[in-house]
């Protein structure tokens, strides 16, 4: 049966089709493995601050951990101390600084942390250093931008000022003529750090890989219905198999019935009338 010029033309037939739907199924899994690769974003390329994030608005996914550049000024009078952050698995202090910058043509107000120190007594002394040789002539400045962090309550109530987190909302609050200014809802880990501070260690953003298990899914879909193809061959081929042979037995019933019916009828002659 599968020998016949009918079924091979459908065998040939249904492997065409099966590796067309294989062929689709290898496009879903180059997809799947394709979406799947880390894009490795230029962060370690220093872009100006402005062709990466603005003011007042949330900070892009690409852009995090993107090492900018921009010139500002800092304000003396508003740093700021944050208390128990890591540096290299070490708990200590980070220095956080007011920058005041031009964005279009106003000012903008941006947080950066400027360094890390082991203790609260190193870290105060960093301040009024800083505050001391404060330079009201704008400079340059290189950081890598992350997002802002949600502010926590203080746990000492003696200090409400007192910060863990670098939440730029509540360091808002305590600056210093920022009324209706914008603010960059992000701040900058400096690269480098002034004298008397430890640079933060704020290595490169790890690019994140996840599969499309969506076109996995079609893939397999695909695949299953390149082996469908050639089973509904085979399964065609093997019923119409069956049918015929259902027929051949039919017809050897129906001789065989009739034989039978000649042989009696053979058996049995009509007896002639008596004279």
């Amino acid at each position: 049966m599968m020998r016949r010029p009918r079924w091979i033309g459908a065998l040939l037939f249904a492997l065409l089709l099966a590796a067309g739907f294989a062929w689709l199924g290898q496009w879903q899994l180059e997809r799947a493995v394709e979406s799947g690769k880390a894009v490795e974003a230029p962060s370690e390329t220093v872009l100006p601050l402005a062709d990466v994030a603005g003011p007042s608005s949330p900070l892009r996914d690409v852009a995090v951990g993107q090492l900018v550049e921009f010139t500002g000024t800092f304000v003396p009078e508003d740093y700021q101390l944050l208390h128990d952050r890591l540096n290299q698995g070490r708990s200590g202090w980070w220095v956080v600084g007011h920058v005041n910058l031009e964005r279009d043509g106003r000012p903008v107000a941006l947080a950066v942390a400027r360094g890390w120190a082991p203790d609260k007594a190193s870290a105060q002394a960093a301040v009024e250093r800083l505050s001391r040789q404060a330079d009201t002539d704008p400079q340059r400045i290189v950081g890598r931008i992350l997002p802002d962090e949600q502010p926590e309550v203080p746990t000492d109530k003696k200090d409400p000022t007192a910060m863990r987190t670098l939440g730029v909302g509540a360091l808002y609050n305590l600056w210093t003529g920022v009324d209706g200014m914008p603010v960059y809802a992000a701040y900058v880990v400096e690269r480098g750090a002034p004298a008397g501070l430890v640079q933060i260690y704020s290595p490169p953003p790890i690019a994140q890989t996840e599969l499309n298990w969506l076109n996995i899914f079609y893939a397999a879909e695909w695949i299953i219905f390149a082996g469908f193809a050639v089973f509904l061959w085979y399964r065609l081929v093997k019923d119409a198999k069956q049918r015929e042979d259902e027929l051949r037995e039919e017809q050897l019933l129906e001789r065989e019935k009739r034989e039978k019916q000649d042989a009696m009828a053979g058996k049995n002659p009509q007896s002639e009338p008596l004279e």
